[in-house]
């Protein structure tokens, strides 16, 4: 994969195809690898680029020395974009989303679409007075903060994969899958602190002037339930998505129905 060095911060990505560039940003534990199948889907009308967030694959991990927020995981999207011409498309699943909608933000006009799939910004609900909802996404945090600072990283993998993927998957997963989602963990502990401490208002959100669609599963999580109605109370002008299965990792599990969905977004914009 290419590397882009920005002093001493490395970027590693992926680059296919040719065309308006669409920027693909993973969702936590899982790297650009998981877009593999999306950039198959694309490659023949865009330049797909799979950019890896602070500590996945080569790309440097984050110090934590500070905590993290967005505007840091977006200044690697910005660092891509610096690369390319306009229009730039972003596509973001779950972290990867709100990395997406915070770079869209900063890039502005350069920005062409947006497609979001379960973005994560959970002091949303906070700041909403969905309680119940933020109550929820805190005590999966809490967890992950404190075992992960004990180095047990078992304990977050089985916690946090019976909740993203269903109650049961932990004791389903093979062991040598078990052994690969507990490695793929640490970077995790510093992306809550992004997604807690975040500020933007749903109505700054709002004026976001890119074609902007958010997906769903309305099977998936409360909290991620409680993000999408904010977004569709808030941004009416959005377009709105629900798949019917695969819940809020579809975009892993269920590629076959969430990538036309993205092909077909994209492609209305230059109908």
């Amino acid at each position: 994969m290419p590397v882009l060095s920005k002093g001493r911060l490395k970027i590693d990505y992926t680059d296919d195809g040719q065309g308006p560039v669409v920027v693909l940003v993973h969702s936590s534990v899982s790297a650009n690898r998981q877009w593999r199948a999306l950039t198959e889907a694309l490659k023949d009308r865009y330049r797909v680029l799979a950019v890896n967030l602070f500590g996945y694959g080569e790309t440097t991990a984050w110090p934590g020395t500070s905590p993290q927020s967005l505007y840091a995981q977006a200044q690697l999207v910005l660092a891509l974009s610096e690369e390319v011409a306009s229009p730039i498309h972003l596509v973001g699943h779950s972290f990867g989303g709100s990395v997406a909608l915070k770079a869209a933000m900063l890039l502005g006009p350069r920005v062409g679409s947006l497609v979001l799939f379960e973005p994560n910004p959970f002091y949303l609900l906070k700041q909403n007075g969905r309680t119940r909802a933020f109550l929820e996404s805190c005590a999966l945090r809490d967890h992950v903060k404190y075992f992960g600072a004990l180095g047990d990283w078992s304990s977050v993998a089985e916690r946090f994969a019976d909740y993203w993927l269903g109650d049961g998957a932990w004791s389903a997963m093979p062991e040598k899958r078990r052994v690969a989602f507990a490695e793929a963990l640490p970077p995790n502990f510093f992306e809550w602190d992004a997604v807690m401490q975040e500020e933007t208002t749903v109505e700054e959100w709002k004026s976001l002037t890119a074609r902007t669609l958010l997906v769903s599963d309305q099977a998936t999580r409360l909290p991620m339930r409680g993000i999408v109605d904010i977004f569709a109370e808030a941004c009416p002008h959005w377009s709105f998505h629900s798949v019917g299965e695969g819940g809020h990792m579809a975009p892993l599990t269920h590629p076959d129905l969430v990538n036309p969905i993205v092909r077909e977004f994209l492609d209305a914009g230059y109908a």
